[in-house]
């Protein structure tokens, strides 16, 4: 997360969110995030979205990696999952049950990062019923559950090596 952080400043300067996609493997009946990979992007105060998408997948595919989620700024805002962010981590968690969405907030002074998973089967079930684009306002799960929850299950090793590939 530092080192998103040291990457991104440029970005976060100009308040504007930055992106990347957390890759690795599975040892041990335990996932490893082994690579961040930042994408070529565009970003502005509220989003960011990845382009040139295959590159990505390229990646993953010559150094086998799984995809195992991804991280972004809010360089303007506090730490939580927007209406779009949901959406974007639908996609992977439904692809991968233990995915995480981590978002880093360097200006909100109650926590500056959130690792992040939707509550399953209320956030999916949400998610995946809903037809609407850009911010929008979601209703609660039906079992009374939020959408998303901090995850608790992460353990962060910081003698983890890990490779960092920017396609930007």
């Amino acid at each position: 997360m530092d080192h998103f952080m040291k990457m991104a400043k440029p970005n976060t300067n100009k308040d504007l969110e930055t992106c990347g996609i957390l890759a690795g493997s599975l040892k041990n009946r335990k996932f490893y995030v082994t690579a961040l990979i930042i994408p070529k992007q565009e970003g502005s105060a509220n989003s960011c979205q990845a382009t040139n998408e295959e590159e990505i997948f390229e990646v993953q595919d010559k150094r086998s990696l799984f995809p195992l989620g991804w991280i972004h700024t809010h360089p303007t805002q506090s730490c939580f999952m927007s209406s779009i962010d949901v959406h974007t981590h639908y996609a992977y968690q439904i692809m991968l049950p233990e995915a995480i969405a981590i978002v880093m907030a360097p200006r909100d002074s109650s926590r500056n990062h959130g690792i992040f998973r939707l509550t399953t089967p209320g956030g999916m079930g949400v998610i995946r019923n809903c037809p609407h684009r850009g911010f929008h306002a979601h209703d609660a799960p039906s079992d009374g559950s939020p959408i998303y929850k901090q995850c608790t299950d992460v353990y962060i090793n910081p003698k983890l090596k890990f490779d960092v590939i920017d396609l930007r």
